[in-house]
């Protein structure tokens, strides 16, 4: 009896295999079993070995992966390291992307952006879909770039400092030319941050329902509750302007060292099923500021600097993509005046994310022929 009690005991390392295998969610199929429809994405909480968790994913986008975390608000605080500012490098003697800093410049770029109107005459709107993990900055990119036009620092989308996602529910924001003008023809899609929490993430099923247009305005999202046709407001047979035609993608230049490794293979599932729909995608990478001292003195040093363009070069290796996709920003965060440097940084985004979105429309005209002509033969 001795020997076999012993020998049932678990060794403390097949404990830690156990508490870092990912755990499965479920769901009935339509024969009413119960099935696993993919994994969590995340550290196992009862972990306290170093040793990275595991992340899988279901490929199948019929029984939707769950883009979401489950580490506790505590556990992340103990778990996040702090960034810590690489060693001096020499700066670049010019810069390597083309940029002017003046206020003609940012009075050219938000004329560009206020009287853009789609190419295809069937949209009269380009929507955005900013998706990015929690904190990356998606609201505070939204709130930046309508202060621009504004002409002070407003927070148009809500902003939080918590863990979680602070956006729970996909929201839509016109952004708004200078008084008195028309709303330009851009529209600032935002949504629930990747990695929001056990019950709150994404799944893949649900970002590409909200890209193709079946997701309803105000639309929350629960893993245990896909949109689908039974969902309030569903939108069956989406047009055009229901449609998204451009994602950013958005990722803290501050915490990409830190992030998930499963969070990679992520962003490249996504882009794939995206790329799928035809939809282009471009890249913003935020907190620059908080990486680089020199930009954060003064931000027209960012394509003169080397850690910045190391940490665009990597955002382009997680997801997938040509650094020539990654523009960097900096949002407005603790600043209650406006300036001039930022702004073009800014409008040279939103300007680089219609030209992406503009290629949707051209590529989705309808394709007039004409009436038939009656030859009589």
């Amino acid at each position: 009896m001795g020997a076999r009690h012993r020998g049932s005991r678990l060794r403390p390392r097949d404990i830690r295999r156990r508490a870092l295998l990912p755990r499965a969610t479920e769901c009935t199929d339509v024969r009413g079993h119960i099935r696993p429809v993919g994994f969590s994405f995340g550290l196992a909480q009862a972990v306290k070995d170093p040793t990275p968790a595991a992340f899988a994913i279901a490929e199948d986008i019929i029984s939707p992966f769950t883009l979401c975390s489950n580490v506790s608000s505590t556990e992340k605080e103990k778990n996040t390291p702090t960034y810590t500012f690489p060693a001096p490098q020499p700066k670049l003697e010019y810069q390597w992307r083309e940029m002017e800093w003046t206020e003609e410049q940012k009075a050219s770029l938000m004329k560009t952006i206020s009287s853009y109107r789609p190419s295809c005459h069937e949209g009269t709107q380009a929507r955005v879909l900013l998706l990015g993990p929690v904190g990356s900055g998606k609201s505070s990119f939204i709130s930046s770039v309508q202060s621009v036009f504004n002409g002070r620092v407003t927070n148009r989308a809500m902003v939080g400092t918590s863990s979680t996602s602070f956006t729970k529910k996909l929201q839509s924001f016109n952004i708004h030319g200078q008084k008195g003008e028309d709303p330009t023809g851009l529209v600032l899609c935002d949504i629930v941050g990747l990695g929001g929490g056990e019950m709150t993430g994404l799944t893949l099923h649900d970002v590409l329902s909200v890209i193709k247009g079946h997701a309803p305005e105000g639309q929350k999202f629960s893993p245990d509750q896909p949109v689908g046709c039974e969902t309030v407001g569903y939108v069956k047979k989406p047009g055009l302007k229901d449609k998204i035609h451009c994602v950013a993608f958005v990722v803290d230049a501050s915490k990409i060292r830190t992030y998930p490794k499963g969070l990679g293979t992520t962003f490249r599932l996504l882009r794939k099923h995206i790329s799928d729909l035809d939809i282009h995608q471009v890249a913003l990478l935020t907190q620059i500021d908080l990486i680089c001292p020199e930009t954060a003195k003064d931000v027209t040093q960012v394509y003169k600097s080397r850690i910045i363009q190391d940490m665009m070069n990597k955002a382009g290796d997680l997801l997938g993509m040509s650094t020539s996709y990654v523009v960097p920003v900096k949002n407005y965060s603790s600043e209650l005046d406006l300036n001039v440097n930022n702004d073009v940084l800014l409008l040279r985004a939103v300007d680089h994310i219609l030209q992406y979105a503009d290629l949707y429309f051209q590529d989705n005209a309808p394709q007039h022929t004409g009436p038939k002509i009656d030859l009589g033969v």
